[in-house]
């Protein structure tokens, strides 16, 4: 899925011409999320408090969804629970929607409309 969603953007990119923060952008949120699945691994193994799933889904909707797919992997953490991953695919597809609708002309003539 990373890297479809890199083919997406490399393709936006050409086309509509992608701002330059949004790479570093999804780099920051995959990192902040990664460290958020991380903590709630550690917290589930050591029965602490533990990070809401919404908190996750949250940040997977806003970008950070390819370092929650990698701490899927990883950490093993999240990774059999059907609910969540159902859930989690539904955050990236709608986040990936999002990109695509902003970066396309029309997307980026109702943000011009918007802007201040």
């Amino acid at each position: 899925m990373i890297l479809a969603f890199a083919l997406v953007w490399a393709g936006s990119s050409v086309v509509w011409g992608v701002p330059r923060w949004v790479l570093p952008g999804y780099a920051v949120l995959s990192l902040v999320t990664f460290c958020a699945y991380w903590q709630d691994k550690r917290a589930a193994q050591a029965g602490h408090w533990r990070t809401p799933e919404s908190t996750l889904h949250a940040l997977a909707l806003l970008g950070g969804w390819p370092g929650a797919i990698v701490a899927q992997q990883w950490l093993r953490h999240k990774s059999r629970k059907a609910d969540f991953r159902g859930r989690f695919w539904l955050t990236v597809l709608g986040n990936v929607a999002v990109f695509v609708g902003l970066q396309s002309p029309a997307g980026r003539e109702w943000l011009a409309r918007w802007a201040l």
